[in-house]
């Protein structure tokens, strides 16, 4: 396969991973509310993104560090918003 495509392929899944988690965390923003969104999915995903990032091999490289670091941040942000009830007002 020619290096572009690699280069590309690899680019792709740092784009969109990031973009995706980003459009969730936002989506809480917007609403201010994290109800109805589930930390177990979004801890799971946490959990896949360091354990691909482990599995890969590629400490260094750029699209691993965005992709995969980077979104499990995002990913703990969001679990953190969740069980801290973020934007729930208690009811009286």
């Amino acid at each position: 396969m020619p290096p572009i495509i690699i280069e590309l392929s690899g680019w792709l899944p740092a784009v969109i991973i990031p973009t995706a988690t980003l459009l969730q965390l936002l989506t809480i923003f917007k609403n201010k509310s994290a109800q109805g969104v589930s930390a177990l999915v979004w801890f799971m995903f946490g959990i896949a993104n360091l354990g691909l990032y482990i599995y890969t091999e590629k400490y260094t490289d750029y699209q691993a560090i965005i992709g995969l670091l980077g979104t499990a941040v995002i990913d703990f942000i969001i679990v953190a918003m969740v069980v801290f009830r973020y934007g729930n007002t208690p009811k009286t």
